[in-house]
């Protein structure tokens, strides 16, 4: 692999997932950069311009799903590419999907799907694209609504 990939900003109040993310992308040669909460992740994303987002759901301070649409409501982050990673209810995938999100993997997860969303995720970075499906989760077509 030559170089950095590119830059994850990871968002999540588990320190522990944070790291499990961090070093399963970094193992792919990703550059990474984490934030506790989504009120943390508007700060970083300005400061440090990351290639994709991967966000939790159920966070303090500011939950991922608003996080996902402030993100989406910004002129400088609205082709942003962002994922969800987290354990969600399919009305929470619903709402996710109508801000914009691009993907979402459940938790737990496998470490080599992480790695493939990010990687799908890259390939929107600064691109117009129709939000209106998932770029990238649900394993086998699972769609939205559906309860397995």
């Amino acid at each position: 692999m030559s170089g950095a990939p590119g830059r994850v900003l990871v968002v999540d109040d588990s320190e522990v997932i944070r790291q499990l993310i961090r070093v399963n992308l970094e193992l792919e040669g990703f550059e990474v950069v984490t934030a506790a909460d989504g009120a943390e992740c508007l700060e970083v994303v300005r400061r440090v311009a990351p290639d994709v987002v991967t966000l939790d759901v159920m966070m303090p301070r500011l939950d991922g799903l608003r996080t996902a649409a402030r993100l989406r409501a910004a002129p400088a982050t609205r082709r942003l590419p962002i994922a969800i990673v987290s354990a969600c209810a399919p009305a929470e995938l619903r709402q996710g999907e109508s801000v914009g999100v691009d993907g979402y993997l459940g938790k737990p997860f496998d470490p080599a799907e992480l790695v493939a969303l990010v990687r799908r995720l890259m390939l929107l970075t600064g691109r117009e694209v129709p939000r209106q499906r998932f770029a990238h989760g649900f394993g086998s077509a699972v769609e939205l609504g559906e309860s397995g």
